[in-house]
């Protein structure tokens, strides 16, 4: 008999056995592993969060490595239990792949003596090299654990919720856990937790990806704190939808109908195969563009920038690279990139625009751009233009990068106040253009400064606000009305000067669904606006109408950008800021539709009346 027949005759024996006991032993290893992933992902806060008392170092190893082993026999249960193992094992390759590592780190450990790491740093001590192994130890556990939870995502499609309210619960759920986790002792440089609001302001900031902060980032918090941070930016730059979906996709293999429509409806996709393909392609081009960035950033930190270790600054090199592409405009000193030494490292600028610029083009752009499908279409088919939307944004982008830059270089260039030590006219004609351009890339969308925003000069602080206002692309990690809305708003009301019936680009007829939409976002918006700078007139009379103007406006567009008033808000001004960053980074659409009624029919029409404009 062959071998392969015989193998299958084999396991068909085996499925007949255990298809009886199958259900019960799955559902209580799922118990078990929900138990000991909550467990675990308690002590690892605790031990992290908190000044250890009662828990020894020993006993925290021996937890872990427990907890380890469990994940392992659980799996190896599993895929015994499963009726078509190999198939089980290609799906689940990603867990398989940690759990591996886990196994033959313990065999070489008992056979040898030796861990896994100790072949691959063989030039470390003992006590170095089972601090290395306990590190691993504690990441790999905390994979496992958002293993764990990526399965949950696969229930996403069975919740009766509307997708905006889904989407505004995700965004209220990062913030609540950011706030928890910011408030734990551990996590900054005073003694005893961080007060509330202040902790919730900064978690609604990062969470939001906006970067405005009422303490300094650099030296409140630890970098346990910073890694905190880092998290709610990286979460809340991708959208925590697409986080878990991604997981459940990856683990599973897929991904439900619903739970594809659901998706479709929060992250704008066009077609129901954009839900399937994008959310992983989305992580592809994230994690490869933010390596990419840390790296490049790494390499060119000025001299004069002096860091503890190399392992600070690696710290330093992926915190920026993680906040420029996701537009979050947070920085680990204390004056941001305007610090001394950082202000004149013209070349990692530029490193950093190219992050803001892909992080804010967004993610439908980048893969009509680089995905191998489109590239090879063009090069069979030349004649292939870019889509529309595609276009759109990238146009319109550089011409506010352009408009932009020009505009801040000739204004300043009048500024008296630019004199100063660190000001725009004491650079010469290079670094003057290099921090224009930063300038206005940055100014859009991520928030980030090297000049000083104090100095800046009326003229300048208006076009600013108007950059701000419009803010990056559809999809990307900017906020703003995004560059399509403006564009389709700009050409509408182009086309009506003209008496044109039609609003069309690059032949191609905009249709009126999508021009109610822009005209809806604008002018909520524009709503926003007013109602949260009129909040704040009243509640900060002793800050200048044009401050109070530039901070909600850099809020609703989860910008960042500050004039120096943050920290200076009152209770009340700091709950107006919270809402125009959350609402601002959910979506003013998407709060106005969660919020109001569905129509129950709309196959109906009264006779037209006419109304006096203008």
């Amino acid at each position: 008999m062959p071998l392969a027949k015989l193998v299958r005759s084999i396991r068909e024996r085996i499925n007949v056995r255990i298809y009886n006991s199958k259900g019960r032993v799955t559902a209580i290893l799922r118990f078990f592993r929900v138990l000991v992933a909550l467990g675990m992902g308690g002590m690892l806060i605790y031990v992290h969060g908190f000044p250890q008392t009662f828990i020894d170092l020993p006993s925290y190893q021996f937890w872990i490595r427990a907890a380890l082993m469990f994940f392992v026999l659980s799996f190896l249960v599993r895929w015994f239990f499963d009726f078509e193992p190999s198939k089980y094992l290609k799906a689940n390759a990603f867990e398989a792949g940690i759990l591996t590592v886990i196994l033959l780190d313990a065999l070489l450990r008992f056979l040898l003596g030796k861990p896994l790491i100790g072949f691959l740093l063989t030039d470390v001590g003992p006590s170095e090299l089972a601090h290395w192994r306990f590190a691993i130890s504690q990441l790999l556990l905390l994979l496992i654990i958002f293993v764990e939870l990526g399965r949950l995502s696969h229930r996403l499609g069975r919740l009766k919720i509307n997708p905006s309210h889904l989407f505004i619960s995700s965004f209220i759920l990062l913030i609540v856990f950011g706030t928890v986790f910011l408030m734990l002792p551990n996590m900054t440089t005073i003694a005893g937790s961080m007060p509330f609001m202040d902790a919730l302001f900064t978690s609604v900031s990062a969470s939001c990806v906006t970067g405005l902060v009422v303490v300094d980032t650099a030296t409140y918090f630890t970098w346990k704190g910073q890694m905190v941070i880092l998290i709610l930016i990286q979460l809340g730059g991708l959208n925590i939808i697409s986080f878990a979906s991604f997981f459940g996709a990856f683990l599973k293999g897929g991904i439900g109908l619903k739970h594809n429509l659901m998706i479709r409806d929060v992250m704008s996709f066009d077609t129901l195969s954009d839900s399937r393909s994008l959310v992983k392609r989305i992580f592809l081009f994230t994690l490869l563009i933010e390596a990419a960035g840390a790296v490049y950033i790494f390499m060119t930190w000025d001299s004069s920038v002096h860091f503890s270790s190399i392992g600070s600054r690696v710290f330093h090199s992926v915190f920026h690279s993680v906040s420029a592409f996701n537009n979050a405009g947070f920085s680990t000193f204390t004056n941001g990139l305007f610090e001394a030494g950082v202000r004149n490292s013209y070349v990692m600028h530029f490193g950093i625009a190219g992050l803001i610029f892909f992080g804010g083009i967004g993610v439908t752009v980048l893969n009509d751009l680089f995905s191998p499908e489109r590239l090879r279409m063009r090069m069979q088919t030349p004649w292939r233009r870019l889509e529309t939307s595609t276009r759109l944004s990238l146009y319109t982008s550089l011409i506010l990068l352009v408009v932009g830059a020009i505009g801040f270089a000739a204004i300043e260039s009048f500024n008296a106040a630019q004199y100063s030590d660190g000001g725009f006219l004491k650079m010469n004609w290079f670094e003057q253009t290099i921090t224009s351009i930063f300038q206005s890339m940055s100014t859009r969308t991520a928030g980030f400064n090297s000049v000083d925003i104090s100095l800046l000069s009326v003229p300048t602080l208006l076009m600013f606000m108007v950059l701000m206002f419009i803010g990056a692309s559809s999809g990307g990690t900017g906020g703003g009305i995004k560059t399509s809305t403006f564009a389709v708003v700009f050409l509408s009301a182009l086309a009506t000067i003209r008496g044109k019936k039609y609003v069309q680009i690059y032949r191609r007829t905009i249709s009126n669904e999508l021009i109610n939409k822009a005209s809806s976002i604008f002018l909520f918006s524009v709503s926003v606006i007013f109602v949260g700078v009129f909040a704040l007139t009243i509640l900060e009379p002793d800050i200048s109408f044009v401050q109070l103007l530039f901070e909600q406006i850099s809020a609703v567009a989860t910008v960042g950008l500050s004039t120096g008033i943050t920290d200076d808000l009152s209770f009340g001004g700091r709950i107006v800021i919270i809402l125009s960053m959350f609402i601002g980074r959910v979506g003013v659409l998407t709060v106005a539709v969660a919020v109001s009624r569905r129509v129950d029919t709309n196959n109906y029409k009264y006779r037209e009346a006419h109304v006096m404009l203008g």
